[in-house]
């Protein structure tokens, strides 16, 4: 489902789109208070091994964002997306985003406060980008919003209490030969850092793998490192 996407409507508009699936019992259904799942490559590095129901997370790529979303989607769950215009259909869906189950508001405006917390209340899990700063008191009140009904709010960037950061560094691309072909697959080190762990945590994965999936990265005998304090991350392979 896509909200605000066939026809130019106004923020008010979308809004009211985002209010009526409210009342569709199909979305709230899907809420539970198990953890939501992540990627096999990224539980060691989570605290509980999935996304806590109620909690925000705050990520610094997209790739990272779409790879988080599209886990949950696979297992059936309802995902929203809020100022993502970047977020390529095709990607989403070759990263095992299911696109029926989808609520898609690229250009939310000056509501997408509003916005995120109507979704909130219906929608497992939804993925924004804020549209300006946020104030501690409104981040206080989504915060119980969330609690409220178990969504994972995942934040493409900063985000007051959040309960865990996870970040990417180290790039790297293979696929092309010598001189020629085509770039197939990036490797990078993903590191979550939470107030529940005792130091960051990290895994060197592919993102995307050949498959435009999110997978251990090929001979890494070990998948996660505990990052002592003080130290730099360190590539584990």
């Amino acid at each position: 489902m896509s909200i605000g996407v066939a026809s130019p409507l106004d923020a008010d508009a979308r809004l009211a789109g985002v209010r009526r699936v409210q009342g569709d019992v199909r979305w709230a259904d899907t809420r539970a208070s198990r953890l939501l799942p992540v990627p096999p490559a990224l539980t060691g590095l989570l605290p509980g091994g999935g996304l806590a129901p109620g909690s925000a997370y705050s990520v610094n790529h997209g790739a990272l964002l779409l790879a988080l979303l599209a886990e949950s989607s696979r297992e059936g769950s309802w995902c929203g997306a809020i100022g993502l215009p970047e977020l390529g259909i095709e990607a989403a869906e070759q990263a095992g985003l299911s696109l029926d189950r989808l609520a898609l508001v690229p250009h939310p405006g000056e509501r997408w406060f509003a916005i995120t917390a109507a979704l909130a209340e219906v929608v497992p899990i939804v993925a924004v980008r804020p549209g300006g700063r946020v104030r501690d008191a409104d981040a206080a009140r989504l915060s119980a919003r969330l609690r409220s009904s178990g969504t994972v709010l995942l934040v493409a960037g900063a985000w007051p209490r959040v309960e865990a950061t996870l970040s990417t560094s180290a790039p790297h691309w293979s696929g092309v030969g010598d001189g020629h072909g085509y770039l197939t697959t990036r490797e990078v080190v993903v590191a979550v850092a939470s107030k529940r762990l005792p130091a960051p945590r990290q895994a060197r994965v592919s993102l995307p793998d050949g498959s435009g999936r999110l997978t251990a990265a090929s001979g890494s005998d070990v998948a996660t490192e505990r990052v002592r304090t003080g130290e730099s991350l360190r590539v584990v392979s």
